[in-house]
């Protein structure tokens, strides 16, 4: 083993130890690496590292320019209105039942994340279940980790049915395979996809836990809660005082949520700031409590005396709504202090789910995550006001339907979309010239501005995969890809007969694969187990289509964890999951997909020498 070698091994075993630990930011990460990598080709002593044109010449890869243009078309479809048209066709269905109702969402989720990238359609639909669950008296979690999972079904159908087949086409066309078709992978996919889907419909109702969102979890009291302000009058004893010492808050029946003080939100926990005259308290209270509010000396909450120079205070029933930090927010890596949340949207944060957990308390210095569940309570204006923000999707919003010039723009987008369907399936051009046309087509015709549409385009997971390509690069040129691809060899050789080696080799790296991208994003996955696969391929003197479509498929399947697919993420918190819930049922549904997988693709793919 070359330095060469163990310095790339040690860069990978690096970058995966710190996508598992979070502390850094995978994109970052992957920056890091590449920076590193940079840096090290430039030494004299570095022969078998790649140069640093060619670390560079990733730049050229088509796959992450065709992802990211196929970002701007996903943003035009869901700006003209076109899945929440789809949304609608969901209102017909609940006379079928639950098990009726459940295979009706699935199909229909994975035939639109065929298409389009899963994340808008995932959280799209969010509401719509919420709503229809309310419908049909059934609790949403009953539908949304199946929601979830059907987006990830429909992904493994076609080439743009996820970023992740796009990576493993440009990797096979780089060792010189022809690129993958735009309908190959249905071949795995659609069977894959009724079989998930007959899962479901069998084990899904025992299997999938019956949680409350954040907002069943309230009592019939606490929806009645009132968003009081009250005013610290002159000569009040109060003055000076914290609100935990002045002991004014004796009963759980308000608490002060806020102190704005020359019309400026004070930092910090309101409990301990010390009162002065005028400060204004922000309290959330059911009704006992602002009649106790009412009875604390020095307090005022009725309407001030315009002599003294004190504005209206006003007391006003609070709506309480559910909202998700989107996959675009700006909120993300922001405490709700330095947000100061309710100057921005006049609303209250009442508590925060995530990753299982209920936070209620200290709410204002924690840092807000993507897939973070808010429960708010605001006036009927404020939450009208937040529905057109994109920095936080509210779950009570229902579909609408596409009118006026959006109908124009949803025709404009679908038929670009089909011209970039059909021309790659016909063969008259590749996949990544057909997008990029795409792209200018709408903006020519102002379907999107292109503002919004650069906007769309998730950078940091262009920044990973520029990062990791870099990576993938040094394994191939210095042989670690192909020494770890020996390594599983001589394993898979030790006991077992020649003729099954092709098959164990196959499971064997599904498994690693499916193992990873349960704990890494999956486009990291799919570009560092690609050149792996090549590898390993080119050991055994076989075809390498088989292999890199077994990365495909469990590079997308991941059912296990609620971390390992972003759509994962955004369910775990609007259904109230807890971990080990997507450990139930989706480790049995990792189990199918991985039978079936190692069944079948050396029956549509076959072992062929070259």
């Amino acid at each position: 083993m070359t330095w060469e070698i163990a310095f790339v091994i040690f860069l990978l075993i690096g970058s995966l130890a710190s996508f598992i630990w979070e502390k850094i930011p995978t994109d970052v990460t992957a920056l890091i690496v590449f920076a590193v990598l940079l840096v090290a080709a430039q030494m004299p002593f570095a022969h078998d590292l790649p140069r640093v044109d060619e670390l560079l010449s990733v730049f050229a890869n088509p796959a992450p320019v065709t992802i990211a243009a196929m970002f701007i078309l996903s943003a035009a479809l869901e700006k003209a209105g076109v899945i929440d048209t789809i949304a609608t066709w969901t209102d017909g269905i609940a006379k079928l039942g639950y098990r009726g109702s459940l295979v009706a969402i699935i199909l229909l989720v994975a035939c639109i994340s065929a298409f389009i990238n899963n994340t808008p359609v995932v959280v799209i639909f969010m509401p719509v279940i919420l709503s229809f669950a309310r419908k049909i008296n059934i609790p949403a979690s009953k539908f949304l980790i199946p929601l979830s999972y059907g987006s990830i079904f429909g992904g493994v159908c076609t080439l743009v049915g996820t970023s992740t087949n796009l990576l493993a086409s440009g990797q096979i066309v780089a060792a010189g395979q022809p690129a993958l078709g735009m309908f190959e992978l249905a071949r795995i996919g659609v069977p894959l996809m009724f079989i998930g889907t007959g899962f479901l419909l069998i084990f899904g109702h025992k299997l999938i836990p019956h949680r409350e969102t954040l907002t069943a979890m309230l009592s019939e009291e606490e929806r009645k809660e009132f968003l009081t302000e009250a005013y610290v009058r002159p000569g009040s004893r109060l003055i000076g005082e914290t609100i935990r010492d002045s002991g004014i808050i004796k009963t759980k029946q308000m608490r002060v949520v806020e102190i704005i003080r020359n019309g400026v939100a004070v930092q910090g926990d309101p409990r301990d700031v010390p009162l002065q005259i005028g400060d204004r308290l922000v309290i959330a209270a059911r009704p006992q409590g602002v009649a106790h509010a009412a009875s604390v000396d020095g307090l005022n909450i009725r309407e001030g005396k315009e002599e003294e120079g004190l504005e209206t205070i006003s007391a006003h029933s609070g709506a309480i709504v559910e909202g998700v930090i989107s996959p675009r927010s700006t909120l993300a890596g922001q405490t709700i202090r330095e947000i100061n949340f309710r100057q921005r949207f006049r609303m209250v944060v009442l508590a925060l789910h995530r990753r299982g957990m209920n936070l209620r308390d200290q709410l204002d210095t924690v840092r807000l995550e993507r897939g973070d569940t808010l429960l708010l309570m605001g006036t009927d204006q404020a939450r009208e006001a937040l529905r057109h923000s994109d920095d936080l999707l509210l779950l009570d919003r229902p579909p609408t339907h596409a009118t006026g010039n959006q109908k124009r723009n949803a025709w404009i987008v679908s038929l670009s979309l089909v011209g970039v369907i059909s021309s790659v399936t016909l063969g008259i051009m590749p996949i990544s010239v057909a997008a990029i046309a795409a792209v200018a087509i709408i903006f020519l015709c102002g379907c999107i501005r292109p503002a919004d549409g650069y906007d769309a385009i998730e950078w940091s997971i262009l920044a990973l995969i520029y990062g990791m390509l870099a990576l993938g690069a040094a394994m191939e040129t210095t042989g670690a890809s192909k020494l770890l691809a020996d390594l599983m060899v001589h394993v898979i050789s030790l006991g077992s007969m020649p003729s099954l080696q092709p098959f164990i080799a196959l499971a064997v790296l599904y498994f690693v694969t499916s193992l990873l991208t349960e704990l890494l994003s999956n486009n990291a996955t799919v570009v560092l187990m690609a050149p792996i696969a090549l590898s390993l391929a080119g050991i055994l003197g076989l075809d390498p289509r088989p292999f890199i479509i077994a990365i495909c498929v469990a590079s997308s399947a991941s059912f296990a964890t609620p971390i390992g697919y972003q759509t994962n993420t955004y369910v775990y918190g609007v259904g109230g999951y807890k971990f080990v819930d997507f450990i139930k049922v989706g480790l049995p549904l990792n189990v199918v997909y991985f039978l079936t997988s190692i069944f079948l693709i050396p029956m549509l793919w076959p072992f062929q020498s070259i």
